[in-house]
């Protein structure tokens, strides 16, 4: 299938009507820190204006804007969620695309936005490798505390990794990775676990590991393992072509078993809309619960028995 931007768009549903001055989602959680303390977290999830790089297995983009985000409109997202959000030592502004894009987010607000969250600790935002420049240094010197930049590596499956058609390679990453290091900012990566074009299980687990080493090896300080999901258009027309396997439940707890038990840095399993991948409604509940723990304790335990997995 012919991977371009144009095909993508054209594959895609139909985008949700958002209000541009209301942020997608929030909430309040909690999250261990590269100290080894838990501390709490609120995470803003921001509309702002679509990400210009089509990556084939996204879907964030359902809930952007068509044009350039108003100026003010992030700052006054942000007041909207914090003042029905609990305190919390880290905030993490997620906007479904790029920080450092400034049609997604105006730099006239980077002032407004860093005074409205001068009392975090930790911030985190995400940002494609390939926007890493002086717009990130100016944004952190308004910051009271740490920053952190996450990073979508997704695979480095040499096959994969271009048609994914994020526009990025493994020398781009780690050259951001240590760019921003120099300049005294974590970094984390994003990671997919089955993403397009890796068709057998045990290949999708072995780059799903050694995407997640690479990433420490460059030196970022965290890694979010994702089951890539359907439902954006393409994916669905992969899913039946065959050239994407949606993942299980018992294979993301394989991978995130084997990538905690590297024990070279923070990993994280993503639980959002899990059961779209579980084999089994009697014990998704206590593996889900299971996966909640290992996240915030970052130790192994034990796997959760059920005869759903006698066949596994």
């Amino acid at each position: 299938m012919e991977i371009s931007n144009q095909n993508i768009i054209k594959k895609r549903p139909s985008k949700r009507s958002v209000d541009p001055y209301i942020p997608n989602n929030f909430l309040h959680e909690r999250e261990v820190q590269s100290d080894g303390v838990v501390k709490r977290v609120n995470t803003i999830f921001l509309t702002n204006r679509e990400c210009p790089f089509k990556c084939t297995m996204c879907d964030l983009w359902r809930h952007t804007l068509d044009e350039t985000t108003p100026e003010g409109a992030i700052p006054q997202q942000i007041r909207y969620a914090l003042s029905r959000l609990p305190e919390a030592e880290v905030i993490k502004l997620y906007n479904s695309g790029n920080f450092f894009d400034g049609k997604a987010i105006p730099k006239s607000d980077y002032k407004e936005i860093a005074d409205l969250i001068s009392d975090a600790e930790h911030v985190v935002v995400e940002n494609h490798p390939a926007l890493t420049g002086d717009s990130i240094l100016e944004f952190k010197e308004m910051l009271h505390g740490t920053f952190e930049i996450a990073m979508g590596l997704e695979t480095v499956h040499p096959v994969a990794m271009p048609k994914l058609n994020k526009q990025i390679t493994k020398e781009l990453f780690a050259e951001s990775v240590d760019i921003l290091r120099k300049w005294n900012i974590s970094s984390r990566a994003f990671i997919l676990l089955n993403p397009p074009y890796i068709t057998e299980i045990s290949e999708n687990r072995k780059w799903s590991l050694e995407s997640v080493k690479f990433a420490f090896d460059a030196g970022v300080s965290a890694c979010t393992i994702i089951p890539t999901r359907p439902g954006n258009g393409i994916m669905d027309d992969l899913l039946m072509s065959g050239e994407y396997v949606l993942p299980k439940l018992h294979e993301l707890e394989t991978v995130f078993d084997s990538a905690l038990n590297l024990k070279i840095g923070r990993v994280f399993c993503d639980t959002w809309d899990l059961q779209i991948f579980s084999e089994c409604e009697k014990c998704f509940v206590y593996r889900e619960e299971r996966l909640t723990e290992m996240n915030l304790t970052q130790k192994f335990a034990p796997p959760i028995r059920c005869s759903c997995m006698m066949d596994q």
